[in-house]
């Protein structure tokens, strides 16, 4: 594992979270060399639960890599935890706003820096019944036309026990676990050189979450369904654990309706 030069706070950081991640976690990592050693990396993920940002830090930290999240800014306001976020490097992101453009700038710094870039597309937890990924927005697809920065996809499954984001309800039990599955870089040749559109932008976007849906499938060991579109109306979230499949059978997905106009739509944040 190579060394990290992580500063007084991010070990202090790591001093507190790690013992207790290795308590409440048995873990299963399959894919860290499907990230590489140098450079800077832009790691896609779903997000099932509150608690997995911990899950996929301890995947990266495992292998030498520092997650940098994207969080709403009205975090950097809070007294004490916004300075905090600055000293361990994490990234602000304004939401829905005309500053959106300085959360971009502060991602081309973190990737020019070599830092690990992590976006969850969906922006937000899984409003999926059984917590299968949605459809995602399109700020990891606009990063990546940018940089032409590798781009890592992940799949995570089994946060939900420790908190569940549908219930609101916390386990304390420990050796709960947790997987993780990092795919090889995805292939965007096709949309290289291309004007970010809304049409390319769909496209990339559809490309990304299909394939950290079908990690999961593997995680999971089942048939995934087809993407989860949030607008549409579904039944209400289980009470109960999803099962481990949800055996509704894989589905081809078609790209998003074609068009021109472009977006500035911010990366998706962590909630």
């Amino acid at each position: 594992m190579a060394i990290r030069r992580l500063g007084f706070w991010r070990r202090l950081a790591v001093v507190i979270v790690l013992p207790m991640l290795k308590v409440m976690t048995k873990r299963t990592w399959h894919g860290q060399a499907n990230l590489p050693t140098s450079g800077g990396v832009i790691l896609v993920a779903n997000h099932a639960s509150h608690f997995d940002p911990l899950v996929v830090s301890h995947f990266l930290y495992d292998i030498g890599r520092w997650p940098r999240f994207l969080a709403k800014a009205s975090l950097w306001k809070v007294p004490v935890l916004g300075p905090f976020l600055v000293k361990v490097k994490q990234v602000p992101v304004e939401r829905g706003s005309v500053e959106a453009v300085k959360s971009l700038d502060a991602l081309l710094a973190a990737l020019a820096d070599e830092g690990t870039v992590v976006i969850y597309p969906e922006g937000t937890t899984s409003k999926e019944p059984d917590l299968w990924p949605m459809r995602g927005k399109t700020g990891a697809a606009r990063l990546a036309l940018r940089t032409d920065t590798p781009v890592i996809p992940l799949a995570q499954w089994g946060a939900y026990q420790i908190y569940d984001s549908r219930t609101k309800k916390i386990s304390l039990r420990p050796r709960r676990t947790v997987s993780a599955i990092a795919g090889p870089p995805l292939d965007l040749s096709k949309w290289r050189g291309q004007e970010p559109t809304k049409q390319v932008l769909d496209e990339i976007t559809e490309h990304i979450m299909l394939t950290i849906r079908d990690l999961l499938s593997q995680i999971r060991e089942g048939d995934a369904p087809p993407l989860y579109q949030p607008s549409a109306r579904r039944p209400v979230a289980p009470a109960t654990e999803p099962p481990p499949s949800a055996g509704s059978g894989a589905a081809t997905e078609s790209a998003a309706p074609a068009g021109t106009k472009t977006t500035t739509e911010p990366p998706a944040v962590a909630e």
